[in-house]
């Protein structure tokens, strides 16, 4: 099983990037514990998704993306492939803003520059990779996601204000106006990502199984990712957990005057609980950024080579994915309004993403011996339907 894991750790980054460190510390500051239960549901449906992605992988050799190519008309599949670039834009938007507001944090650095640096530190993560040291890509991604977990639950222990009871009543179902629900919608857009799907299918290839051994060994496949999943995306919900209470904590220390903006945190930690808090932040919120640019930077790479079967070189596609984000924060644009508008921009992939992944994981002819039981794609496709649904309504109920 050794070999099999290690995957799921890469994709969990996509799910504590910037993105859901601002959604999560915006909930937790404005309704407390309320919406723990949206990022527990919202992560076990992950689970269950990424779960489907990388028993994909496995059964075909292929990613997903490759496999729209061979199966679906050229036009079906160079649609699905700009609709999945837009998708990787707005995420690597997210990454670099997250990047550059730690950077500037610890650093002082403009921003532009911090965007810069952003995607030389990605970049040279994903050498290790291109050299066929994944393990230690794996490593250090495990590594990434450990370091803006203890950055929170240090921050949540100094902060304190915390409430058990107001955090188990949190993982009871429950809304509190419009508001809340926006939030709950964000959350569930920012923690399912289409990126993350389509990376998955890939990274699981190549583990010292070839595809006869894959369906010749069904139970251990599956009992390896989902110990992967279960594992990675465990930390994952844990890491979201602790910054939704890390929001409510401060939320409450302040008396309601921080409300969850991230360059205002930092701010507010120096001066009302000291400096090391508000560096184990700066740290947290850095290494989310980076880590992240780099996976998704990894993520453009298979989506380009799966649906058209092109492969340019990953520091020209860095080069291209990173110039609207440097852009964007070179004219100083505000960086919590790009975080949600590259949330926006992400949850219009989530239907694609999932509706494509389950219609191939119920294909017996492709799966063999690991496709879906019956049970398992009707529970993926409804929990696939809500999330889709609630994806789309976002930029609705944001706009309107």
């Amino acid at each position: 099983m050794a070999p099999i894991l290690g995957p799921a750790f890469v994709a969990a980054i996509a799910y504590v990037d910037p993105g859901n460190v601002a959604t999560n510390l915006t909930a937790g500051a404005t309704y407390g514990y309320l919406l723990v239960w949206v990022v527990v549901v919202a992560s076990l449906v992950a689970i269950l998704v990424q779960f489907q992605a990388a028993k994909l992988g496995m059964a075909t050799g292929k990613s997903l993306p490759q496999l729209c190519r061979e199966r679906l008309p050229r036009w079906g599949t160079r649609m699905l492939w700009v609709q999945a670039e837009v998708v990787v834009l707005a995420t690597d938007l997210a990454e670099f803003v997250g990047a550059a507001i730690g950077m500037r944090l610890l650093f002082g650095m403009p921003v532009a520059i911090s965007a810069a640096l952003t995607a030389v530190i990605s970049l040279l993560m994903l050498e290790l990779r291109r050299q066929g040291r994944t393990r230690r890509f794996e490593l250090m991604s495990a590594a990434a996601l450990l370091l803006v977990g203890a950055g929170m639950l240090y921050d949540i222990v100094v902060v304190g204000h915390q409430s058990a009871a107001g955090l188990a009543g949190g993982l009871l179902p429950g809304l509190d106006g419009a508001g809340s629900l926006v939030l709950a919608m964000g959350i569930v857009g920012a923690t399912v990502m289409p990126h993350a799907v389509y990376l998955h299918s890939a990274l699981v290839q190549g583990r010292g199984m070839s595809t006869d051994a894959v369906r010749r060994s069904p139970g251990l496949v599956r009992r390896a990712l989902r110990l992967d999943c279960v594992l990675a995306l465990g930390v994952a919900t844990v890491i979201n957990v602790s910054m939704i209470a890390f929001g409510a904590g401060f939320g409450a220390a302040t008396g309601g005057a921080w409300t969850g903006d991230l360059v205002a945190a930092h701010g507010e930690l120096a001066g009302r609980i000291g400096g090391l808090a508000a560096l184990a932040f700066a740290v947290a919120l850095l290494s989310s950024g980076v880590s992240s640019a780099g996976v998704g930077t990894l993520a453009g790479d298979v989506v380009m080579q799966g649906f058209l079967g092109w492969r340019i070189s990953p520091y020209l596609r860095r080069v291209l994915t990173m110039a609207p984000a440097v852009l964007a924060l070179t004219l100083g644009v505000p960086l919590t309004g790009l975080l949600v508008a590259s949330q926006v921009v992400i949850s219009l992939g989530v239907p694609v993403a999932l509706f494509l992944l389950v219609w191939f994981c119920r294909d017996r002819s492709l799966m063999g011996p690991l496709v879906n039981a019956p049970l398992t794609t009707r529970v993926a496709g409804v929990a696939g339907a809500v999330v889709a649904t609630l994806g789309v309504s976002l930029p609705f109920t944001l706009l309107f």
